[in-house]
Order: C-alpha cells, then structure tokens, then sequence
C-alpha cells in the first residue's frame, strides 16, 4: 500500500512539473550569410544580363525590347490589325520551342508539341505567363529569357542547365 501511495505522489509531483522548452541544436543562419547570397545572387543576374544583351546586340536584324518583368522580346510576325489579346482566365493555344542563346535547339516545336494554357491559372515559365499576354492570335515572338525568370537554379532536371538563360519562340495559335 505504501509503494502506491509513493508511486501515485511521485506521479502528481513530477507530472506537474514546468517543461523546459528545448532549444534548437543548429542557431539561425546569421545575417551576412543571407546578404552575401543576395550579394551572389544579383552579381550571377547582372552576368546573366550582360550576355544577353551583348547577344541582342549582335542581332542587328531584329529589334528587341526589354519587358518590365525582366526579359526580352522581338516580334517575328506582328499582326496590325486590331484583335483582342489574352487576359487572366483566357485559355490560349501555343506553339513553342526552347534554344539555348546560341540557338541550339534544347526542345523542339515537334517535341513541345502544342500547348493548352489557362493565363495566369497554370504553372508554366514564368516569362511567358506575361509574354503570351502581349501577343495576338496569329503573331510569332522570340523570347529571351534569363533563368531567373526561366528554370532558375534548378534548371528542368533534363536538358536544361542549372542558370541557364534560354530563348523561346512562340506562336499564339488560339484564345478562348
């Protein structure tokens, strides 16, 4: 009778005990690591800008024109003609391919395929989530596109390269 009298007292005494929060093993990563990856991030986008722009000055046969989000455009194919363009919810179809910035074929039209995208709704490269909403149905638009607004640091996983920057034709085909 003693033993759980003892045992049940132990029980209450111990069991109501204040439990010490547990502090984690590894400390937070200090400031100036984060700064100097940001450091290292807009040195790598600022190289990444310069080859392009030093490609796109090398195309003396087209215009190009920089996009507020952070890439480049020239139309192939421009139609004048007043025709709605894509917005937020349209399902559009596409026709595209990816070249690296020499032009070696990454991904074919042929290997793409056509393509079903709901704007704005869909994952998709991020550049031409905003490039498919300037264009109208029947224009053509060389893309060139810094990895950062492309597969980024990871790449695709397949033939797409960890940052590399890659040009991209399309062709908006439909709206619905």
């Amino acid at each position: 009778m003693r033993i759980r009298i003892l045992l049940l007292l132990s029980i209450v005494c111990f069991g109501c005990s204040k439990i010490k929060p547990r502090r984690p093993i590894n400390p937070k990563p200090s400031t100036t690591i984060l700064k100097e990856t940001i450091k290292e991030s807009k040195k790598l986008n600022q190289i990444e800008d310069a080859k392009i722009i030093h490609l796109i000055k090398k195309d003396s046969a087209n215009t190009y024109q920089v996009s507020s989000n952070g890439f480049w455009y020239t139309y192939i194919n421009k139609t004048e003609e007043e025709k709605p363009k894509p917005k937020t919810g349209d399902i559009v179809t596409i026709e595209y391919n990816i070249t690296d910035l020499n032009d070696e074929i990454i991904y074919s039209k042929e290997e793409l395929g056509t393509k079903t995208y709901t704007i704005d709704k869909e994952d998709f490269i991020s550049a031409l989530q905003v490039g498919i909403k300037l264009m109208k149905v029947g224009e053509t638009i060389t893309f060139v596109i810094p990895s950062y607004n492309a597969f980024g640091i990871s790449g695709d996983g397949n033939k797409i390269g960890i940052n590399q920057s890659i040009k991209s034709t399309v062709t908006l085909t439909n709206i619905k």
